[in-house]
């Protein structure tokens, strides 16, 4: 029978021991993917719980979706959970694309029923295609081996079993046990980048070259397995992260890449890192970087790693799609007509293109000792510090100036100067204004 030999190229023996001891809370948006996913499961004998998410997004095609999943799941006897989400009311608040919004609602609300409904583990649908996209997007953004690995197969107690197996084998699955399911109208959508890849670029290359799904998977799978040894081989050389011997990292000729692998679980980047090598070289002791929720401290025997304390910093979160009313007024709009330069004039309005929107953690606050930025109209890098004395600023300034920082890169000191980052060009359409009023 088809359907079981396609139960055993998808999931792993141990698996197949797992899911018939474990419950598993079952995503399933009522398309093709989710849809073989439960079945899957429930042939091999799993206890599952299915949660559909309705973002309302698509209007009658959103509640024709959750009526399918709902009649789905009483004809096969499996309890469902349903959650309503208002995406653009997360929008306003935590700023992101839609696409951003929707997963981190869909997760967050997946935690809570997993907990709820005594699961072991969250069964989502992603595949072999999703991978291949995912791949391409990911080397479009500029990324390193970890970001072109692709999802995990199991992160934490997220599970992904279909990864091995490409949509065309999901379709033959479901016509063989004579299962239906539904299309989102959106997915033929040419306005969205991940489908302008799934639908015009993936399928020309592979017009080209008919073997590029293999051996993009091929590659991927290589690239976590090197990701996995580089990993170790790091962890090796530097066995505490909070405090790293200078001597490790002066005397690598690949330091910059070295400290960047073995902190960037903290929210720094290689930009940084780059910076604090540099710092020891120049023996710039006192330089501080920061991450998230860490300070990096250049110090003259060691790079040491704080913990920033609740209440030390205030950092403000800012949604590129709303304006901010405080502490200080800025307005933020969107597709104005073509660029020109007298628009901006540097301090007060400034203009950044629109791969901003692309950043995770965009926050105002107060400058910091070691702060640096690269402004626009200068080679190089300059301290924050610096910046403040060639503009002659009193004490009670320097401590009052804020900045707009984007994935821990300061792109903009309010009112004084802005970053070379992001640059608009006079024949720019799609770039953002951030204004001072």
């Amino acid at each position: 029978m088809y359907s079981q030999g396609f139960i055993h190229s998808v999931f792993t023996d141990e698996e197949l021991l797992k899911v018939r001891s474990q419950a598993i809370l079952v995503a399933v948006s009522g398309g093709p993917d989710s849809v073989a996913l439960l079945r899957l499961l429930l042939e091999t004998g799993a206890d599952c719980h299915v949660a559909h998410c309705n973002f309302h997004l698509r209007d009658e095609e959103s509640m024709r979706d959750e009526l399918f999943v709902r009649t789905l799941c009483k004809h096969l006897n499996v309890p469902l959970s349903v959650m309503d989400f208002d995406v653009k009311s997360y929008q306003q608040q935590h700023g992101g694309s839609v696409e951003m919004a929707c997963r981190d609602l869909r997760y967050q609300w997946f935690e809570h029923e997993m907990s709820d409904q005594g699961c072991h583990l969250i069964a989502v649908a992603h595949h072999a295609d999703d991978q291949i996209e995912t791949f391409f997007l990911n080397l479009m953004r500029g990324t390193g081996a970890r970001g072109l690995s692709g999802m995990e197969r199991l992160n934490g107690h997220i599970w992904r079993p279909l990864l091995s197996v490409n949509r065309h084998d999901i379709i033959q699955y479901l016509s063989s046990i004579g299962q239906d399911y539904i299309i989102d109208s959106t997915n033929a959508q040419n306005t969205f980048r991940r489908n302008r890849l799934r639908n015009i670029i993936l399928p020309a290359i592979v017009q080209q070259f008919p073997q590029a799904s293999e051996r993009i998977l091929d590659t991927m799978h290589n690239l976590s397995v090197d990701n996995a040894l580089l990993a170790s081989m790091v962890n090796q050389l530097i066995p505490d992260a909070n405090h790293i011997g200078i001597n490790v990292l002066i005397n690598h000729p690949h330091a910059s890449a070295l400290l960047y692998h073995r902190i960037r679980h903290w929210g720094f980047n290689r930009s940084q890192c780059l910076q604090a090598i540099m710092a020891i070289q120049h023996q710039h002791t006192g330089r501080q970087f920061i991450a998230r929720n860490h300070r990096l401290v250049v110090n003259r025997n060691s790079l040491d790693i704080e913990e920033i304390t609740g209440g030390t910093q205030v950092e403000i979160p800012i949604n590129l799609h709303k304006d901010l009313e405080t502490p200080i007024h800025l307005t933020i709009t969107h597709n104005n007509p073509p660029f020109s330069p007298n628009m901006c004039d540097g301090k007060n309005k400034v203009a950044f293109n629109t791969r901003l929107l692309d950043c995770q953690h965009i926050t105002m606050r107060h400058w910091r000792k070691g702060d640096r930025m690269k402004p626009f109209g200068l080679n190089g890098s300059k301290l924050i510090s610096d910046l403040f004395a060639d503009l002659k600023l009193s004490h009670n300034d320097k401590n009052n100036a804020w900045i707009i920082e984007a994935d821990g890169n300061i792109i903009w000191v309010i009112g004084l100067r802005a970053s070379a980052l992001y640059p608009v060009t006079p024949l720019s359409r799609d770039y953002i204004l951030l204004e001072k009023v």
